[in-house]
């Protein structure tokens, strides 16, 4: 995973400093979602991993799909990443972007992971306490996974808080183990 960020690292600041300077962080960071769900599609990811599909049909099936959203600079940025094996990395690189955007907007970016839906009043306390925590606004987005058996993962940035009850199970088996 760091390995990743590292990768994605250059590119995220990059597409930032663009996007800052067009004034266009919100296209950008809704086209580096559509991006990241076209490069994650179990289709795609295979058509992007097979070593007999050559660059340019990949390149060129990825411009067509993303053509209604991509201006020329996104076409470009698909196409550097395709030529250096970077397609794998651009859902790192879009939450870097978005950690970025946070940090240049003045607010925390938050993420609530949980197996089941999110109550707003729930969230509404969640972004009440985050707030006086932190002393700035807070963005929240929450994610279902289903493989937590109950609690909630909080990512905060790049920290995370683990209140789910699998994060409880491998605290109590760490603790059992030192008997």
């Amino acid at each position: 995973m760091a390995e990743l960020a590292t990768l994605a690292r250059p590119y995220a600041k990059a597409i930032f400093e663009l996007a800052v300077e067009k004034n266009e962080l919100e296209n950008w960071s809704d086209n580096l979602v559509f991006l990241t769900a076209v490069t994650k599609d179990t289709t795609m990811a295979q058509v992007i991993s097979n070593p007999d599909i050559e660059e340019k049909t990949l390149i060129n099936l990825l411009i067509d799909i993303c053509s209604e959203r991509f201006d020329e600079i996104g076409k470009n940025l698909i196409k550097v990443l395709a030529e250096n094996n970077r397609l794998p990395v651009v859902s790192e690189l879009s939450i870097q972007f978005e950690q970025m955007k946070a940090v240049h907007q003045g607010y925390a970016q938050v993420e609530i992971i949980s197996p089941y839906p999110v109550e707003p009043s729930q969230l509404q306390e969640v972004e009440d306490i985050l707030k006086k925590r932190l002393g700035e606004a807070v963005d929240i987005s929450t994610t279902i996974d289903k493989t937590l058996l109950g609690g909630w993962l909080v990512r905060v940035d790049k920290e995370v808080i683990d209140l789910s009850v699998n994060g409880y199970l491998r605290q109590l088996a760490a603790d059992l183990r030192r008997f």
